[in-house]
């Protein structure tokens, strides 16, 4: 501030200097040496003079301040000048730096545009992506459950305009679940997606196949002509898939039971329609599978009947309605009654004494075969304490032991419990299990073995020669007993390939220290055909029916008769266990 004064001084000095150079101003003492000069002059020009020079003063002190107000004027102009300069340069500054920010924004709006497009297509991609799972299986990528109703539904609006007809085949694999369980989920996944190709290959391209789970497959067939088109279709499906497959460098068979609905015949509505070809295909499976049915009216009573006996089995549990009888295990040298094999049997309030081969599927497909099973075991190792307290020689008691049982989660400590409540010894029970039970998870199955025989448990194979285990595992697993199926018993002497292998049998049992039990002894000429093959033991209605506990105590006292394998074969072999 006190520099610009300092100027502005400086240049009012100027000025003055300036305005004295054009118009110079007279001193006072001129003025004064003037007047002495002219004293020539009268009174008034005296005055006038004195006059004169008073005005010649103020007008130079005017004049000095105009040219005073002059330069202030102009350096106030200079700065309004400078500073409107400044403000334009800033102004054009800020539009400059407005213009390029407004570039920036439009860049970045562009780029953030591109990107939503981008994200938008992923987004519609994603959505696509989870629509088609929603209504896709995921290993096989054949339509769902989902679908299969949504296309289901659409062709029996169509189906109804036209008057026309279409069937639902549910679909079932047969033997899958031992080969998943012994070679592993890997191979059972490459042999689902096997038979998904298969399945596709066997029907038109405006059939639908779908998964629904599991080894459960079904098939939609659109304007069929006639009962004996699907038929024709479901065998050609069977023999498709029923092929041998070359998995994990192996030969692997499956075979497949087939359920068929036919709408409007069966249904007209699209769970009605599914729920007839699967109970159609339950049917077709408990007469033995790998075939196909047609759905019956009636086959909807055996699936009541079904539900009704898994309901009376809650009730058979609760009120101790079943009772365990005993079938006889001889030596066939001797006679000697060696062990006895437990089997259930159930007092049923309205239909009387029924054998397992009615109420044992049901237990295991509503649960009830855990409680079942630990029901059996306890009691039959309780029976056997009490013969050897009485007395009575008995070397062993078998107990058969289902796949669920055994893959319980408390399978061994169950059994650890009753042998400490029973006081019996780990030697004098046996459990018998079927080959597809010991090959489901073969290391899992081989940990639990070892225990069961450090516990001194034995351990036998059931309806040997029937199953899939080889003989490295029969080695590993070390066997205790070997009860050879009673198919090879029945057709003795029918075929004579099947005496060289039932011979075989037995020496392969006594080659691996097992005890060979021969099961379905129905005639006397099965007797002495084992009994000439040196076979060390037998189980059959010619040498013994099950029994219950005190007809089996008195068979123990008295043993068996001579007589008895003299006696006509008039019995029938008691069908199931």
């Amino acid at each position: 501030m006190k520099k610009l004064k300092k100027n502005l001084d400086i240049a009012i000095g100027d000025e003055k200097k300036e305005l004295q150079d054009i118009v110079p101003v007279p001193s006072p003492d001129a003025y004064q040496n003037g007047a002495a000069t002219q004293g020539e002059n009268a009174e008034t020009d005296a005055g006038d003079y004195c006059s004169s020079r008073n005005e010649s003063a103020d007008d130079w002190e005017k004049g000095l301040q105009l040219r005073e107000d002059a330069v202030i004027l102009r350096e106030i102009g200079i700065s309004s000048r400078e500073k409107m300069i400044l403000d334009t340069k800033t102004a054009k500054t800020k539009l400059n730096d407005y213009l390029e920010h407004l570039r920036q924004a439009n860049e970045r709006l562009v780029i953030a545009t591109l990107q939503a497009l981008a994200t938008t297509e992923e987004l519609e991609k994603a959505r696509d992506q989870m629509n088609h799972m929603a209504r896709h299986d995921v290993l096989t990528n054949l339509p769902n459950r989902v679908l299969l109703m949504e296309r289901l539904q659409q062709a029996i609006s169509l189906a109804k305009r036209h008057s026309r007809k279409l069937a639902v085949l549910f679909i079932d694999l047969d033997r899958f679940k031992a080969i998943n369980d012994s070679l592993g989920h890997a191979v059972g996944d490459q042999l689902i997606q096997a038979v998904s190709n298969r399945l596709l290959e066997s029907v038109r391209s405006t059939d639908t196949v779908s998964r629904q789970g599991g080894d459960e497959f079904v098939t939609l067939l659109t304007e069929i002509i006639d009962e004996k088109a699907v038929a024709d279709l479901a065998e050609r499906m069977c023999k498709s898939t029923t092929a041998p497959y070359i998995l994990a460098a192996q030969e692997l068979h499956i075979g497949m039971t087939i359920g068929i609905s036919l709408y409007p015949d069966d249904g007209e509505d699209a769970e009605m329609l599914l729920q007839n070809a699967d109970v159609a295909m339950y049917d077709a499976k408990n007469t033995g599978g790998n075939k196909y049915h047609f759905f019956k009216p009636e086959m909807n009573m055996r699936a009541a009947e079904r539900q009704k006996i898994e309901s009376d089995l809650q009730h058979a549990l609760a009120h101790q309605e079943f009772e365990l009888f005993y079938q006889p295990q001889v030596e066939l040298k001797t006679g000697n009654i060696v062990g006895a094999e437990a089997l259930i049997r159930w007092h049923h309030p309205v239909r009387g004494l029924l054998p397992p081969s009615v109420f044992m599927p049901a237990a295991e497909a509503c649960g009830a075969i855990v409680p079942i099973g630990r029901w059996v075991l306890g009691k039959a190792c309780r029976q056997m304490q009490a013969w050897s307290n009485a007395g009575l020689c008995l070397r062993v008691v078998s107990v058969n032991v289902s796949a669920v049982e055994f893959s319980e989660g408390m399978f061994l400590e169950h059994i650890l419990m009753i042998l400490q409540d029973t006081d019996l010894p780990p030697a004098c029970l046996a459990l018998e299990l079927t080959e597809a039970v010991l090959m489901k998870n073969v290391d899992a199955t081989m940990a639990i073995l070892q225990k069961l025989r450090s516990m001194g448990v034995k351990i036998a194979i059931n309806d040997f020669g029937t199953g899939y285990s080889s003989l490295s595992h029969l080695y590993q697993f070390h066997i205790d007993t070997l009860k050879i199926d009673q198919s090879f018993v029945t057709h003795i002497s029918s075929n004579g390939d099947n005496d060289v292998l039932l011979n075989s049998i037995i020496g392969l049992g006594k080659n691996l220290s097992c005890r060979v039990i021969a099961e379905g002894i129905e005639t006397d000429q099965q007797l002495q055909f084992l009994k000439s093959h040196r076979c060390p033991e037998g189980q059959g209605f010619y040498l013994g029916a099950p029994m219950n506990a005190k007809d089996f105590s008195v068979m123990l006292e008295n043993g068996i008769q001579t007589d008895l394998f003299e006696k006509s074969p008039g019995r029938t072999r008691d069908n199931v266990k």
